[in-house]
């Protein structure tokens, strides 16, 4: 019985204690065109264990797919951080921030603007 047991608490505490191999995460990311697109979702998928990263220019949404077993949320946005995109939980450095193009700076309140501008053009 005492076996029976063992086994059973053994059981349960491995299946409280598994981490996803699939995990979903969603963090929201700076940045304002295609160029930090590529940037962006690559930084991410570049960091071990990360399976898949998409960034919506329009939502500033990345979308992830990552094994929590050998990566997690913040690891992820240090990655994203290094490249100069900015994130909710990480900010990145101002040498990080200016490595992008010029196009890209996001903080730039005239960058922003130029962006919609081009994005009204478009429509």
């Amino acid at each position: 019985m005492k076996k029976v047991i063992l086994i059973f608490t053994l059981l349960v505490m491995t299946l409280a204690f598994a981490q996803d191999k699939n995990k979903k995460a969603s963090i929201e990311v700076d940045g304002v065109c295609g160029m930090c697109k590529e940037r962006i979702e690559k930084a991410a998928i570049r960091t071990k264990g990360v399976k898949s990263a998409v960034w919506n220019v329009d939502t500033h949404e990345l979308k992830l797919i990552f094994d929590e077993r050998k990566t997690d949320v913040k690891t992820i946005s240090k990655s994203v951080a290094t490249v100069g995109h900015d994130t909710k939980e990480i900010k990145a450095t101002d040498e990080q921030y200016h490595s992008v193009h010029a196009c890209c700076l996001y903080r730039d309140e005239d960058v922003k603007k130029d962006h919609e501008k081009g994005k009204e053009d478009g429509k």
